[in-house]
């Protein structure tokens, strides 16, 4: 791949709660293999593990990083007006393990897509605080509290951008490797509500078509793995490692990397 004329690559990160962890699988294949990174966007999940590696924390750290994530952590309880939950310990727990950066301290060009919660549209965060930018994109409405950011209140990213791949060439990237991780699973022995379910997970993974606009999509094996457990973090990771290896050989023919 002659660095002259070589496309810009983004990496789209998709949400998927502690599936997330999944990701850290991937971003490691794809340093080992040389493939360079030159943007990345992340919705929910896909915003925290994305942010932090565009930080420039190394790969080493980043596997840290995963292992000590908790729900203690992140979330807390508050009284129910917008949400049961408030997820301003997850803004303080970046700032603790990364830093309290701006989006123009990155390693790696970054963005975080959140929803505005009055149109439904996507709405792209790469500006102002990095770790309140997260929060916004991982706020679940109803559930955990959204977040007031340019005077538009903000939340979850996957209800609009699932897997943002629109958001990765509007930053200016020309080969976009998309990573789906709310893969639906039909649950039979649940009847009517495991029909529901897998409807609602259909739903969230489809949001703005970002499964079919990748160049490339990698999707680990998540069918049925957990949404809420991090304590399953090396077994999401290699599940993303494994996905990310099997598509090693199409990534690099669409790159014309030889080796």
């Amino acid at each position: 791949m002659n660095p002259e004329n070589r496309k810009r690559i983004g990496v789209a990160l998709g949400g998927g709660v502690a599936r997330g962890l999944a990701h850290i699988g991937v971003l490691t294949v794809l340093e080992q293999a040389h493939i360079p990174i030159d943007i990345v966007t992340g919705a929910s999940a896909g915003s925290v593990i994305g942010s932090a590696y565009c930080a420039g924390i190394g790969l080493e750290k980043l596997h840290q990083f995963a292992s000590s994530m908790r729900w203690s952590k992140i979330g807390r309880l508050v009284w129910p007006r917008q949400g049961f939950f408030n997820f301003d310990k997850l803004e303080n727990w970046w700032k603790d393990e990364i830093g309290d950066l701006q989006f123009n301290e990155l390693k790696i060009p970054f963005a975080a897509m959140a929803t505005d919660i009055h149109s439904g549209k996507p709405v792209m965060v790469c500006h102002g605080s990095v770790a309140r930018a997260i929060r916004a994109s991982s706020s679940v409405p109803g559930v955990v509290t959204p977040v007031e950011i340019d005077g538009v209140l903000l939340a979850d990213g996957n209800f609009s951008a699932s897997v943002p791949v629109q958001a990765a060439r509007d930053l200016g990237a020309e080969y976009v490797i998309g990573v789906d991780i709310f893969i639906p699973r039909l649950r039979t022995l649940l009847g009517p509500i495991g029909y529901l379910l897998s409807a609602l997970e259909t739903l969230i993974e489809r949001a703005g078509c970002g499964v079919d606009l990748a160049d490339c999509l990698i999707s680990p094996e998540l069918s049925g793995a957990t949404y809420l457990r991090f304590s399953q973090a090396p077994k999401l990771i290699a599940l993303g490692q494994k996905a990310a290896q099997t598509k090693l050989p199409e990534i690099k023919l669409a790159l014309g990397i030889s080796n």
